[in-house]
């Protein structure tokens, strides 16, 4: 599905890119799965293009407003559990 992502205009392209990543995996632990590994890394990528936690909150909440998709949840289970692939229910 299409989704607004939320961006920062200041981003570089790669960053752009980066983002965009981490959250098309929130939208696959959603719609069908995301592999444990490749979700904490891209969380990890997104914080350091994202560091301020106030600002991952303004994000998080501005792309959950647009998919229903809540962010803050799937990096939660990802980081609570050993498995190998995440899903998470609606």
């Amino acid at each position: 599905m299409s989704y607004h992502y939320p961006l920062d205009e200041d981003w570089s392209r790669g960053e752009i890119i980066d983002v965009v990543n981490f959250f098309s995996l929130v939208e696959q632990a959603y719609e069908s799965q995301a592999k444990r590994n490749d979700l904490l890394l891209a969380y990890e990528r997104f914080k350091q293009i994202v560091p301020a936690k106030s600002e991952e909150k303004r994000l998080f909440a501005d792309f959950q407003k647009n998919s229903n998709y809540s962010p803050y949840r799937v990096v939660k289970e990802a980081k609570s559990v050993n498995a190998e692939k995440i899903k998470i229910r609606l």
